[in-house]
């Protein structure tokens, strides 16, 4: 979306559906479930971040997946293996993509500039949390980091995933799954006795980063209840 709107466009997992207003909380069909109208602006990508908001869109949150223009979430060019159309033949939909990205909508957005921003912020009027997994400072460039919005949005609940967490030495470095298993020692106790160390065949730790995720939401939500504030869950993979 290159300029201020009031309608998007809403995909479904490759599908396209009727357009929203940015104003109005909406879904194809009624939600169900312990968090339905709870609405999550999900600007995760790949595999922590979305694991956590598919889990939430399973128990009935509305979740809005903001994707770049023209590439998508980086998980959807992660292929083969393909979702298939039928037998034998290949859709263009990474099975990868599709197995943390389900009861979603999606838009295509590029908040790196003003109009884009400016969405954001509409968006956020009727949402509750946040969840992104960027680098350590990298929404802050966008004036979308959490202090920079809070005071405007003071019920928002902004979920942060990251390899190093918002504090320490190593905030600011970048991780992947595999560095983590690394540098935490999983892969000495992976493999065979006295072989080399190994990485487990799974993320675990981006899926255990997206599950702590989804807890402290949970329990930001229930404090909310309690206070009428949000607050900044900081999670370290």
């Amino acid at each position: 979306i290159g300029a201020m709107s009031l309608v998007a466009a809403r995909v479904v997992v490759g599908r396209i559906s009727r357009p929203f207003r940015l104003s109005l909380r909406c879904a194809a069909t009624a939600p169900t479930g312990p968090l339905a109208g709870v609405r999550v602006l999900d600007l995760a990508r790949i595999l922590a971040g979305p694991s956590a908001t598919m889990l939430m869109g399973d128990m009935g949150a509305d979740i809005i997946k903001v994707e770049r223009p023209k590439t998508g979430d980086d998980s959807r060019r992660y292929a083969p293996p393909y979702i298939q159309k039928k037998k034998g033949e290949d859709s263009d939909i990474a099975a990868y993509f599709t197995s943390c990205n389900r009861n979603k909508q999606s838009i295509a957005l590029n908040f790196t500039k003003p109009a884009g921003q400016d969405i954001i912020k509409q968006l956020l009027k009727d949402s509750d949390v946040l969840i992104e997994n960027f680098k350590t400072g990298t929404l802050d460039k966008y004036g979308l980091g959490y202090e920079q919005l809070k005071e405007e949005f003071p019920q928002l609940i902004y979920c942060s995933i990251t390899g190093f967490g918002h504090t320490g030495p190593y905030k600011e470095r970048p991780a992947y799954d595999m560095l983590i298993q690394a540098m935490g020692g999983s892969m000495s106790i992976t493999g065979v006795p006295d072989g080399e160390p190994m990485k487990m065949g799974l993320s675990m730790f981006d899926l255990t980063a997206g599950l702590h995720g989804v807890i402290g939401i949970l329990a930001a939500l229930n404090d909310r209840a309690n206070t009428g504030l949000g607050q900044h869950v900081d999670i370290s993979m």
